[in-house]
């Protein structure tokens, strides 16, 4: 039996990709800018991080609808994905909107187990969950909560303000205890399938 030919990496996936990895440094110029404080370059990032988050959804879409994932895009995309939040949650940090502690255990973890799914990805291969789906929907609404909250405490009550503040905090505290459930499932998972009995190769 002939295999399938992969698709080219010249498609429109992986082109988002590389628009997602190159949006990066934008990103961070806008939110480091006049030290975090300007409520227009705030706004500004805040557009770049929700069109990059957006590119993520439609490459990936893309990709499974017409049968166009790639060896490229399996790389390209956990570094596009990995680098922006990064990006944002050390930029929140450096501009004294997050505390430093937030950023270290998520990336962490993070950058722990994609580390750890490459040493074991010849041996064990572990399926994406539903968990780790909330847990990016969770940082990514956490971060553009908190990069907005500057330009939208110019422009709206106090009391909004507040309750916007309050609603980025909650939502953070649970993008950080989920991050750091699934990442514990995670290693459980692998240890389980690393002790399982690998079925012989047939021999030729």
């Amino acid at each position: 039996m002939t295999e399938k030919p992969q698709p080219s990496p010249w498609n429109l996936p992986n082109a988002l990709t590389v628009l997602r990895i190159l949006l990066v440094p934008l990103f961070l110029f806008l939110l480091l800018g006049h030290d975090g404080l300007d409520p227009m370059w705030r706004l500004g990032a805040f557009v770049v991080f929700g069109l990059a988050m957006l590119t993520d959804k439609i490459d990936g879409d893309l990709a499974r609808r017409y049968d166009l994932i790639t060896d490229f895009g399996k790389i390209a995309d956990p570094i596009a994905d990995k680098s922006l939040m990064a990006a944002a949650l050390i930029g929140l940090a450096l501009i004294g909107a997050l505390p430093w502690w937030i950023p270290i255990v998520i990336l962490v973890r993070e950058f722990g187990i994609t580390v750890l799914r490459l040493l074991i990805v010849r041996r064990v291969v572990v399926p994406a969950s539903k968990g780790g789906k909330l847990k990016t929907l969770l940082q990514t609404i956490a971060i553009g909560l908190f990069i907005v909250l500057l330009p939208l405490a110019a422009v709206v009550p106090d009391g909004v303000t507040i309750a916007v503040i309050v609603i980025a905090w909650v939502v953070m505290t649970a993008a950080v205890i989920v991050t750091l459930v699934t990442g514990i499932d995670y290693c459980i998972q692998i240890a389980r399938l690393l002790r399982e009995p690998r079925e012989p190769r047939a021999r030729a």
